[in-house]
């Protein structure tokens, strides 16, 4: 009895580290999202608007790259695609400075920026590893009057990225 429970201690041992490898990896969770001027998400965060879940995790807006949508195509957080959820608006002046507060740090190709149905700046980082927040200064060339931004976080080394919608009054 004695040498059965040593014989499968020992295959369990030796079969553990197969197991465990042969695994499928678990997807990666989002990490970033914009903390000043306020994103939606961080709206939501800070109970400024009522949300769902996105309050509890507003770093967790991931979606594959090339959408246009605040939630990133995620359902869970299709409320930041809501319009008339009633986001509070920042004054901003024609150029202005948008942090990203990053929770996991990932090699980044781009950070992008859309307004008024179109691509306003565009941060190229060539795989680089940011720091734990990262800020840019966006023109907002002729556009002025309330505006919906977008950024986007192109990650390097997947096919997602981090989006966040600011609702914004340039000029005001």
């Amino acid at each position: 009895m004695r040498s059965r429970r040593k014989i499968a201690a020992v295959i369990g041992a030796a079969l553990a580290p197969v197991i465990a490898v042969s695994l499928p990896a678990s997807s990666a969770s989002a990490h970033g999202y914009i903390s000043n001027p306020p994103s939606r998400q961080a709206q939501c965060a800070a109970g400024t608007v009522s949300c769902g879940e996105i309050k509890y995790e507003p770093q967790s807006v991931e979606g594959p790259k090339g959408l246009s949508s605040c939630s990133g195509g995620n359902s869970r957080f299709a409320e930041l695609d809501d319009d008339s959820k009633g986001w509070a608006v920042t004054n901003v002046n024609s150029t202005t400075q948008f942090q990203w507060t990053l929770t996991a740090r990932h090699s980044t190709s781009t950070w992008q920026y859309y307004a008024g149905g179109q691509k306003i700046a565009e941060f190229d980082d060539g795989g680089a590893q940011p720091g734990a927040t990262v800020t840019h200064d966006v023109n907002f060339g002729g556009l002025s009057g309330k505006q919906k931004v977008l950024a986007v976080w192109n990650i390097a080394d997947t096919a997602n990225a981090f989006y966040a919608c600011i609702d914004v009054n340039v000029g005001g």
